[in-house]
C-alpha cells in the first residue's frame, strides 16, 4: 500500500509516518508534503502512484480542502486535525476518517484498518469536501477570554492573558496569576478546562492536577522515568512533573 502524507509541522509529520510504519513497515510511504501548492502539484503530476492519504486539514498556506478545489481527487484520505470532534463524526464513513492531534496510535490503526477492509468506489464513496469544509469552519472554537475567580468576599475576573497556571487540590480547582502570583479559586473542573475552554494551543495538560500556561514556561528539564520537569516564572510549590505518556504529546505540542 503507498501512503501520501500531507503535514506542515515537521515533528507531527514524522511522528505520523513513524506510527504508520509501527504499524506496518510494508506500507510505502512515497512523499511527505507540507502545503497545498506542493499536494496540488504532486497530485496533477502522480495521480495514480498512492492509495491512501493523510491529510492535515490547517496547512500554512490554508485549509487543505484549497486542494479539492484545484484538482480532481478520486483517493481515499484520513484527515489529522486539532479540531473538536463532535462536528466531525458525521463524517465518520466508509471512505473517509478523521485522527484528532495529538495523533493516539490505537485510532490511526483502526483508520488503516477499516480503509483496508473496505473497497473503496470513487462514484459512490467520494465524500462532499466542501461540506467538509463548511463545517470545520463553523466548529473553530471560541475559547475562553477570562475567568471569575474568588477572593475572600470578592469576585474578581481574570483575562487568559495573566493565567501562570491552574492546578487542582483535591476538588478545589485554582487559577494562579502571573501579574500578582496569587491563586484564585475557580468552579470549573480540569476536564473542562482542558477540554472545551482552553485554547490547546497555550495550555497543555501536563499531568492529573496542572496545566500550564506556554508563555509561562521557564525551563524543561529531563527528570527521572523517562519524565520532564517543568519550572515557571511563576513559583509553584509542588513539583510540575510531565506524566510519562504525556511526555510525546508534551513535546509536540512546544513545536507546534
Amino acid at each position: 500500500m503507498n501512503v501520501l502524507i500531507v503535514e506542515d509541522e515537521s515533528l507531527a509529520r514524522e511522528r505520523l509516518a513513524h506510527m504508520i510504519l509501527q504499524y506496518d513497515e510494508h506500507i510505502n510511504i512515497i512523499a511527505e508534503l507540507d502545503s497545498i501548492e506542493d499536494t496540488v502539484n504532486y497530485c496533477r503530476n502522480n495521480p495514480e502512484k498512492f492509495d491512501l492519504a493523510f491529510f492535515d486539514i490547517q496547512l500554512s498556506d490554508g485549509l487543505s480542502f484549497e486542494i479539492f478545489k484545484q484538482i480532481s481527487f478520486d483517493k481515499p484520505v484520513i484527515f489529522t486535525t486539532a479540531y473538536d470532534s463532535y462536528a466531525l463524526k458525521a463524517f465518520k464513513v466508509n471512505s473517509i476518517d478523521y485522527l484528532l492531534k495529538p495523533i493516539d496510535y490505537k485510532e490511526l490503526c483502526e483508520a488503516i484498518s477499516k480503509y483496508k477492509k473496505h473497497q473503496f468506489d470513487v462514484n459512490k464513496d467520494k465524500p462532499d469536501f466542501n461540506e467538509i469544509r463548511t463545517l470545520i469552519t463553523q466548529v473553530q472554537k471560541n475559547f475562553k477570554k477570562r475567568f471569575i475567580v474568588k477572593f475572600g468576599d470578592h469576585i474578581q475576573f481574570k483575562p487568559v492573558e495573566d493565567i501562570a497556571y491552574i492546578y487542582a487540590d483535591g476538588k478545589t480547582v485554582y487559577l494562579v496569576s502571573k501579574s500578582n502570583q496569587r491563586k484564585y479559586i475557580i468552579d470549573h473542573t480540569l476536564d473542562e478546562l482542558e477540554n472545551e475552554l482552553l485554547n490547546p494551543d497555550d495550555f497543555f495538560r501536563i499531568n492529573r492536577k496542572f496545566i500550564l500556561k506556554l508563555d509561562s514556561i521557564s525551563d524543561v528539564r529531563n527528570y527521572v522515568n523517562s519524565r520532564l520537569k517543568i519550572f515557571t516564572d511563576t513559583p509553584c510549590e509542588a513539583d510540575m512533573i510531565v506524566s510519562r505518556d504525556k511526555v510525546s504529546d508534551f513535546k509536540a505540542w512546544l513545536n507546534m
